[in-house]
């Protein structure tokens, strides 16, 4: 077994450059659905659209893995890989299709509902900043189910994050209590939940099949809540533009969430998730380029540049902390 981690060190990108690779992906998708959601008269036929863009995606490149890899199965690969990560024992049984349920049905379906039709109902920064807020829930779930040791480092950064994309989007101050903050906490808190099945998950299924899974059967969940609340009609008529937005933001999801579970599958669910935050620092350097002008509309230079400065040290702090493998 010693073996096979020296060859999975060697062969395979550790979690935490691909999860960095997933917080540049999410700060640009943050930045393009910002303008893709209203190109669409619904909500929820965009995150349709757009998810079903996703699901295509995630199929296509496991069907290509699977031809190029000579039709070896994916579980047997990632045996090596799971082990290398120390992942949490896996599911199995009823536990296991459980965790996939939640998954497809709750991770890639109901908390999309809910988050987009949350921003529909509140600002775009309020929702992105409630969103940002899942490293503190996954931190707080990762000991008692996942095992995760939250160390001095980890504490450190969590706090250094959290001060800075508060710094960054302009301070906690503009949460108002309505409900579309309601609804996009709901969906970050499903969402922090979901980490941890996934990560209970990844001990047996492969990152690729897990990414298929949730996109692939949420798919069917939203098309499903589409038919049942009249908005179906919505979907079958877009038109070039909304296609568009859909293959554009699609392809960005499916890119997000391939390398969210590769990164979940090589590393603690805590330190993937403190990484993830930085892509607000993402999303700052696009508003700026396109704006010129920061996060929030009542920042300043010198705000965003202390919020930046602040999210890299919280990053910086993660990469201090990131458990080093020990090799035999």
């Amino acid at each position: 077994m010693a073996t096979s981690s020296r060859t999975e060190n060697k062969t395979r990108l550790p979690g935490l450059y691909v999860a960095g690779a997933t917080a540049i992906i999410s700060g640009i998708s943050v930045f393009v659905n910002s303008y893709g959601v209203k190109s669409f008269g619904s909500p929820a036929v965009y995150t349709t659209a757009k998810n079903i863009v996703a699901a295509l995606v995630i199929a296509a490149f496991v069907g290509v893995a699977w031809l190029v890899s000579g039709r070896r199965s994916p579980e047997r690969r990632s045996a090596p890989q799971a082990a290398a990560a120390s992942t949490p024992r896996p599911l199995n049984g009823l536990s296991r299709a459980a965790g996939l349920a939640y998954v497809a049905a709750i991770g890639g379906g109901a908390a999309f509902i809910l988050f987009f039709d949350g921003l529909a109902r509140t600002t775009s920064i309020s929702g992105t900043f409630l969103h940002d807020t899942l490293v503190i829930w996954v931190a707080l779930a990762a000991l008692p189910l996942l095992g995760e040791k939250v160390g001095r480092w980890n504490l450190v950064a969590i706090a250094l994050l959290v001060v800075g994309i508060t710094t960054a989007w302009g301070g906690a101050g503009h949460l108002a209590v309505n409900s579309g903050n309601a609804l996009v906490l709901g969906a970050t808190l499903l969402w922090a939940v979901e980490t941890v099945i996934a990560k209970r998950l990844l001990s047996g299924v492969s990152p690729a099949t897990l990414a298929l899974v949730r996109m692939g059967g949420g798919a069917v969940v939203l098309l499903g809540y589409l038919a049942v609340t009249g908005q179906f009609h919505g979907l079958v008529g877009l038109g070039l533009g909304g296609l568009g937005w859909a293959l554009v933001t699609g392809c960005l999801l499916g890119g997000y969430v391939g390398t969210w579970m590769t990164a979940l599958s090589r590393a603690r669910a805590i330190d993937v998730t403190s990484v993830l935050v930085a892509s607000a620092a993402v999303t700052l350097a696009l508003n700026a380029l396109v704006h010129h002008t920061g996060l929030a509309a009542n920042t300043g230079v010198a705000t965003d540049v202390i919020g930046v400065v602040l999210l890299a040290a919280g990053v910086a702090a993660v990469v201090r902390s990131w458990p080093r493998v020990t090799r035999a």
